[in-house]
């Protein structure tokens, strides 16, 4: 097992796991599977604005990947970053979210930052229990959110303190 920077060659595990996600579950709030041109697309922003993706790879197969970005576009909410993990479903309870989860702490803790948020549908206890289990703390729901699988979506925010930068600013 391993856990590393993504890369291109990673991108139909990554649109495979994804696209998993969309039809079959309410963790994204979408209803169309992406392509993988969309998903390298993606994968090449986040490098060009240096923002980690990683991989859990096991046996050469890509389980799970994770990566954290802006939490709202305004300059002073630089310090707040939101993640997402996704595991493979083959791969899930066997512990590839937790370890991609804590990847992506450690790394945004490394970075300064101060704030990781988690939005959450309401209706995923498994990774509920995962971030309370990570020292995440509940700090509120949006209610009927979204609108999939033919019912209204509940939205819950889960935070963790990081330590931050030792000097803030307002630039």
């Amino acid at each position: 097992m391993s856990i590393r920077q993504a890369e291109e060659a990673d991108i139909h595990a990554i649109t495979e796991i994804y696209n998993d996600a969309i039809v079959n579950t309410t963790a994204v709030y979408d209803y169309h599977p992406y392509s993988e041109e969309n998903r390298l697309e993606w994968l090449r922003t986040k490098k060009q604005n240096g923002l980690p993706v990683f991989v859990y790879e096991q046996n050469g197969k890509v389980q799970g990947y994770a990566a954290y970005g802006p939490f709202r576009p305004w300059a002073a909410f630089k310090y707040s970053i939101e993640h997402s993990v996704y595991v493979h479903p083959g791969a899930r309870g066997a512990g590839v979210g937790r370890a991609l989860l804590r990847t992506v702490i450690d790394h945004a803790e490394r970075e300064g930052f101060a704030t990781m948020i988690a939005g959450i549908d309401s209706s995923n206890p498994g990774s509920i229990y995962l971030h309370e289990t990570e020292d995440f703390e509940y700090v509120g729901t949006v209610k009927k959110a979204g609108y999939k699988f033919e019912q209204w979506l509940d939205l819950v925010f889960y935070q963790r303190a990081l330590s931050g930068p030792e000097t803030p600013v307002e630039q």
